[in-house]
């Protein structure tokens, strides 16, 4: 009872109800402005801006028609080797001579293209079926090549056709000659296996690469062309590297996303 009274006798006292109150410091309301003025511009931001970003995906050199493994129809021993890696061959020329029990058989190419690898050799026996060569569909070697690239499956309905695309190829020195340039010219519509990919590239080696992370979508990049290089095609920097990209040549691409409101990414 003696605690209540001195709290209601020091309520009822007027000696201090004459005191100036202080409800903020200059300080505080310049904190307060600042605050505020920030939240503003951040919210003008997330509404007016855009942010850019990049998918970066791993991919190769190659023609648009891509490749096929030789296999040989007749078994028997080479006696012959009638190309050489590099070489063009038209469709149906023969490329082995193999000597079997009904006498010298040709072995011959499938489609037309570039002899990029032949894994025959004379005095070798072979078994019908076996590979003997990988063939680069092309009907002409100064036909422009294109990049394929494999992006993760769930990635690629972000990807347009037009898209700008740069691309760091393994054999040129990128701080030296910059990267390739490139637009997306089609997006693949389903994911692909690893059999179907290894079809396509005749490696099996790049289709398990390229297949690690699960089934990826392949994005086809048209590289653009420049008659002021001496690759043919046109680069980052001046001029590129003074000699021609091979295909085949892996490389790592970087693929221009649409620029997003940041606003998007919080909203559904």
């Amino acid at each position: 009872m003696q605690f209540r009274q001195k709290a209601l006798s020091k309520l009822q006292s007027p000696e201090e109800l004459d005191l100036p109150v202080r409800f903020a410091r200059p300080q505080g309301r310049l904190v307060l402005a600042v605050t505020v003025a920030v939240m503003a511009a951040a919210a003008y931001w997330a509404f007016t801006g855009t942010v850019s970003s990049k998918l970066s995906a791993p991919g190769v050199l190659t023609r648009p028609e891509g490749s096929y493994v030789l296999q040989t129809p007749v078994a028997g021993q080479v006696t012959a080797v009638l190309a050489e890696e590099g070489q063009l061959l038209a469709a149906g020329a023969p490329l082995l001579n193999v000597r079997t029990e009904q006498g010298e058989r040709p072995v011959r190419v499938v489609t037309g293209g570039t002899l990029t690898t032949l894994v025959a050799k004379v005095g070798s026996v072979i078994a019908t079926g076996a590979d003997v060569a990988t063939v680069e569909r092309a009907a002409d070697p100064k036909d422009p090549m294109v990049a394929v690239l494999y992006v993760p499956g769930a990635s690629g309905s972000e990807i347009a056709v037009g898209t700008p695309v740069d691309l760091s190829v393994q054999s040129v020195p990128q701080q030296r000659f910059g990267m390739l340039r490139g637009r997306v010219a089609s997006v693949g519509r389903a994911p692909l296996t690893r059999a179907q990919i290894g079809g396509f590239l005749a490696d099996s080696g790049l289709a398990e690469q390229f297949s690690r992370h699960g089934s990826p979508v392949a994005v086809v990049v048209r590289l653009e062309r420049s008659s002021a290089t001496p690759s043919g095609y046109r680069w980052s920097s001046a001029d590129g590297p003074p000699y021609a990209v091979d295909s085949r040549t892996p490389v790592t691409g970087a693929v221009h996303l649409a620029a997003q409101r940041p606003v998007d990414w919080l909203l559904p």
